[in-house]
């Protein structure tokens, strides 16, 4: 036995060992709290992004509740892993110091591996430090259809390290959060639908416009195309007069993701408009001579 008596081995286990306990127990206290707090801070950020969505007047997509979740809990891990981890570090190295070991190398050894390591692992720093801007500034998120320099398709995964996308062809894109440099993003906020209509350059367009308006008129007041468009469409007016043709621009606000089915709604009511007011189209221009 080491200790001479009893008294001596009580006034040992109230030294250094209470005193590893006690840290121990802090820490796990202090990560508990950090979590905790970790989550009310990223659902109050979450709640707050909304709000502010909602008061600019922009509207909600299905697939926003599940951008919001990912986004959330993509977030509060990231938080939680560095708080775990930087708790758990200073535990470490406070028991360490308790018992008597010696710091001072294991210090100096942790700085030339973290050196190393920084250097042979340079590209997926990178790619982690811009998957943490990427969504705490909420670029993008699932659902979003995004245009990334090298390939143009719907958002399917967010990680911190890579992004997942889905091109219209159906081919799915993996590619690293460090390699994006510009980011063209087509679903946030709303969209802007722009149709050309062309009529013939013979028509008057104090005749035509009026009709355009009055088929927009009638579009936006459809129930099916609340959901759709923001605000009634507008248009711009002729331009442009080339090859007998005269095209006049038209404008729609559109949810995102509507600026493609919506040009062709308006099209086709216009065609309908065209052909019972007498409405000339553009002639059709001649082909190469038969063979």
């Amino acid at each position: 036995m080491p200790f001479t008596s009893w008294s001596e081995f009580g006034t040992w286990l109230l030294g250094a060992p209470l005193l590893v306990v006690l840290t121990i127990l802090l820490a796990l206290v202090a990560r508990w709290l950090a979590h905790r707090a970790i989550r009310g801070v990223v659902d109050n950020a979450v709640k707050r992004a909304d709000e502010k969505r909602m008061n600019t007047g922009e509207r909600l997509l299905g697939v926003d509740a599940e951008r919001r979740r990912q986004r959330a809990l993509t977030m509060g891990s990231l938080l939680k892993s560095v708080a775990t981890f930087v708790i758990a570090t200073i535990a470490v190295l406070t028991v360490m110091s308790l018992i008597g070991l010696p710091l001072g190398p294991l210090l100096a050894s942790a700085g030339v591996g973290g050196v190393a390591l920084g250097f042979g692992a340079q590209s997926l720093v990178k790619d982690f430090l811009s998957g943490i801007f990427m969504i705490v500034e909420d670029q993008y998120g699932v659902g979003d259809m995004i245009d990334t320099g090298e390939a143009v398709g719907v958002v399917e995964e967010v990680s911190l390290r890579v992004t997942r996308l889905r091109d219209l062809t159906g081919v799915v894109w993996f590619i690293r959060n460090g390699e994006i440099i510009r980011i063209g993003n087509q679903s946030q906020g709303w969209a802007m639908a722009s149709i050309d209509l062309q009529v013939a350059a013979t028509e008057k367009p104090s005749v035509v416009i009026p009709i355009i308006e009055r088929v927009l008129e009638e579009y936006y007041a459809d129930p099916e195309v609340k959901g759709k468009v923001l605000e009634p469409p507008t248009v711009g007016g002729v331009d442009s007069v080339a090859a007998g043709a005269m095209t006049i621009r038209v404008f729609a606000k559109c949810v995102p993701g509507q600026q493609w089915g919506v040009p062709r709604q308006i099209r086709e009511k216009a065609k309908v408009a065209f052909d019972a007011e007498g409405i000339a189209l553009p002639p059709v221009p001649f082909g190469p001579p038969p063979a």
